[in-house]
């Protein structure tokens, strides 16, 4: 589970951008858009929406957990296949300033009846520093596992007998964690830290509006019965018009096909591109979701509102609030239709805002003095907390 993510130079985030999952305790309403967890008073919050301009730094946001994640899983590779190391690769610093400043990044999560902190800085040299820490939710006795500089690294009780040995051999450009994920130990911390980042489900690239996902995991899905029945009703609850959907295969080829009831009562049967790009995007994002969900992970989607209508988008985030389920859904946004007190708490409401040089800054609608009788919505369009494009006058025909 999501406590922190952290990112600092990193892409047009020039300083300190944290999105905190912990919910404020004052907060008395929405209680079921919290998670409680085993062993801790504090509750976590299941969704979160992040609202901004164009070109504002949202996308970046996405993008920094997406590095993040492939710093962690690569670092040990000693180059990229176009000759820069992994480092160099995805070293992104601010550009509208004349700085070599290290990137860095933080995330603080919750699993196995820990709470594990973890961070590094870098530059394309090499990593700088490098942390991780744990905390027992039950003794609330917190450790350090390792603390690393460009000098050396100091290993805690839990792990120095095993690993100190190797102190010499991790290379400059690689993360200690990615070191010892690597190699056979008998302690099993540095992979549970490893998958636990790498269960983040994170939508790069415009994952969600290709569909090469649904030739590979649909057939699997429509092969279950029970599975299957799940998706019918599913695109059933979405108001697709679909009541059954099959897949046939000819070599290395397959086609989907949807069963429609026309208006006298007979079934006709449509090419899955026949549908539109929202009922695609739909089977797309349940794929995912149910495997979030029922893994209990993090998913994070850049404009989960395109090409869905505003009821289809709430219905879809409306999953995430499934009680007895510990997933999470991050997601960014232009559509303001749910940005109201009725469906989010404050401190789930988030806005970026990009200054006169470039810079983005992440802010959450808690950091506001919100009156009660506030409208989300109308404040947000009036520009009372940012986010919003600064428009100027402009004609096609003036001079």
């Amino acid at each position: 589970m999501l406590v922190q993510f952290m990112m600092k130079n990193f892409m047009s985030f020039k300083e300190e951008a944290v999105l905190d999952m912990s919910a404020i305790r004052a907060y008395k309403e929405h209680s079921c858009n919290l998670i409680s967890y085993e062993n801790t008073e504090e509750q976590f919050l299941r969704v979160a929406a992040i609202y901004g301009a164009n070109a504002g730094g949202k996308t970046n946001l996405c993008r920094g957990i997406s590095c993040f994640q492939e710093i962690i899983l690569k670092s040990l590779n000693n180059s990229a296949r176009n000759g820069d190391s992994v480092i160099q690769k995805y070293y992104m610093p601010f550009q509208f300033e004349q700085s070599e400043e290290p990137a860095e990044f933080q995330i603080v999560f919750l699993t196995g009846g820990y709470e594990f902190k973890y961070g590094f800085e870098y530059h394309e040299k090499g990593i700088l520093s490098e942390w991780l820490y744990r905390k027992n939710l039950k003794t609330n006795r917190n450790t350090v596992v390792f603390e690393r500089s460009p000098d050396e690294i100091i290993f805690g009780a839990a792990v120095r007998k095993e690993c100190g040995h190797y102190r010499h051999q991790i290379p400059g450009e690689t993360l200690a964690l990615t070191f010892f994920n690597r190699i056979i130990l008998k302690t099993k911390l540095f992979r549970q830290v490893f998958d636990a980042i790498l269960d983040i489900h994170v939508d790069k690239d415009k994952y969600f509006e290709n569909y090469n996902i649904i030739e590979s995991e649909l057939p699997q899905i429509i092969d279950n019965e029970a599975e299957k029945a799940k998706l019918v009703g599913f695109l059933n609850a979405i108001d697709a018009g679909i009541t059954d959907i099959i897949y046939e295969k000819d070599a290395d080829r397959i086609s989907f096909f949807t069963e429609h009831k026309g208006r006298n009562g007979d079934d006709y049967w449509l090419g899955l591109g026949y549908e539109s790009d929202g009922t695609l995007k739909s089977i797309v994002i349940y794929i995912c979701a149910r495997a979030v969900i029922l893994q209990d992970r993090i998913l994070v989607i850049d404009e989960l509102n395109a090409k869905l209508h505003p009821l289809l988008l709430k219905f879809i985030i409306d999953l995430f609030y499934e009680e007895g389920s510990k997933a999470q859904l991050i997601y960014t946004t232009h559509d303001t239709t749910l940005l109201d007190k009725k469906f989010f708490r404050r401190d789930q409401v988030w806005f970026v805002q990009k200054d006169e040089y470039g810079c983005s800054q992440l802010a959450a609608l808690s950091d506001y003095k919100v009156r009660s009788d506030s409208s989300f919505e109308k404040d947000y369009l009036a520009g009372v907390y940012g986010g919003i494009p600064m428009l100027k006058e402009f004609s096609m025909k003036g001079e």
